[in-house]
């Protein structure tokens, strides 16, 4: 009896022959190592997202997330004009000193108020302007000091013709000139 010659397989470019079917055990590796990867991948994934949600629900607005600021009313600014100039005692460095004044507030009330009572509000500050010292206005603190003491006197006469003197939030000074 013939035997039949061996048909030729391809063969790879290294020489070694192909075939169509891989052994089974390679296959079994295979399947194996995917649902492995799957499994670790999808635990980790889940895990992730079990942290993520209870890291956002307990979370704290941070440095990046700023706290809401409540809705405050603008602040109104009243120009008490003209500028007051009040004159200094002799003997004085200074012989006269010229202010010019802001009130702010955020009630409109108040800051009609302060308008309808302008000669009043003008008088008294002006008679505090007057008794000031001019050595104690050459610095920071002086200055300071009376401007609390205008917020002071705007207080007092807001709350003389019944309104709220704490709606008065405070005196500046637009310009300052002693000579």
């Amino acid at each position: 009896m013939a035997t039949k010659p061996a048909a030729a397989s391809p063969t790879t470019p290294d020489g070694v022959a192909a075939t169509d079917e891989a052994p089974p055990k390679s296959r079994k590796k295979l399947v194996l190592s995917l649902l492995a990867v799957l499994l670790f991948g999808g635990g980790g994934a889940g895990g992730w997202y079990v942290w993520q949600s209870g890291q956002s629900k307990g979370a704290k607005p941070g440095p990046s997330a700023p706290l809401p600021l409540p809705s405050l009313p603008p602040l109104i600014f009243l120009p008490v004009n003209p500028p007051f100039v009040a004159n200094f005692e002799d003997g004085q460095t200074a012989r006269f000193l010229q202010v010019d004044v802001r009130l702010a507030s955020r009630s409109p009330e108040t800051i009609e108020l302060l308008r309808a009572n302008e000669p009043l509000l003008r008088n008294d500050l002006l008679l505090l302007y007057g008794a000031q010292d001019a050595a104690a206005l050459g610095s920071r603190e002086g200055k300071e000091k009376l401007r609390a003491e205008s917020l002071e006197t705007v207080r007092r006469i807001v709350k003389d013709l019944r309104g709220d003197p704490k709606a008065v939030e405070s005196v500046l000074f637009a310009s300052f000139v002693m000579q």
